[in-house]
């Protein structure tokens, strides 16, 4: 993403890029998900669950995914996608389309209904999956794979931070649009 629709969200993307570089931008040496080493890791949780950037998370994302039509509900997979996918939800009232949200289980539960998508009912739906950021997708396709067994129709991986590391290209190969509302350019820094 290059800038926002509206002069008001571009100033709470780039109040957040800010914070971002401030408060969630951690160098050393680091094991990814995906078992690269790296020297310096992207800490999004540290905001996604912030008061002074929640709101505007919620803002940025709505603006991000607000092209693609027919969503009710925006998740993914447990924990890093609960937070955005609430504040997409919250600020979605404010519009004249509100979403739905929902959380994906790593595994199904092994008691009750034996759930792994909660909240929404996503059956026949075109949802969009969430993320604080992704270097694999992994994350992201695991959440599509069970929104598919659900009846959902997962059109879209949105994220905050795209780290440039692959995740783009996977997420495409599944079919998949993939949306990002800050690369590392915008951090200052460089792919790893």
């Amino acid at each position: 993403m290059t800038a926002a629709s509206t002069p008001e969200i571009e100033a709470d993307r780039q109040a957040l890029i800010e914070l971002i570089k401030a408060e969630a931008v951690f160098h050393g040496d680091f094991v990814l998900s995906s078992g690269k080493r790296a020297t310096y890791y992207v800490d999004m949780r540290k905001l996604t669950l912030d008061h002074r950037a929640a709101p505007a998370i919620g803002r940025i994302m709505l603006d991000l995914i607000g092209g693609i039509d027919g969503i009710v509900a925006v998740g993914g997979l447990t924990l890093g996608a609960d937070p955005i996918a609430n504040a997409v939800m919250h600020e979605s009232t404010r519009t004249d389309r509100p979403l739905d949200a929902f959380v994906v289980r790593k595994e199904p539960k092994d008691h009750g209904r034996g759930r792994q998508v909660e909240g929404a009912d996503v059956a026949g739906k075109r949802v969009i999956v969430v993320e604080d950021t992704s270097t694999t997708g992994q994350s992201a396709l695991k959440a599509v794979e069970a929104l598919r067994r659900e009846g959902a129709e997962p059109v879209a991986v949105a994220v905050i931070v795209d780290r440039r590391t692959g995740a783009q290209a996977a997420v495409e190969a599944a079919g998949l649009q993939w949306l990002a509302a800050i690369d590392l350019d915008d951090l200052g820094l460089a792919p790893q």
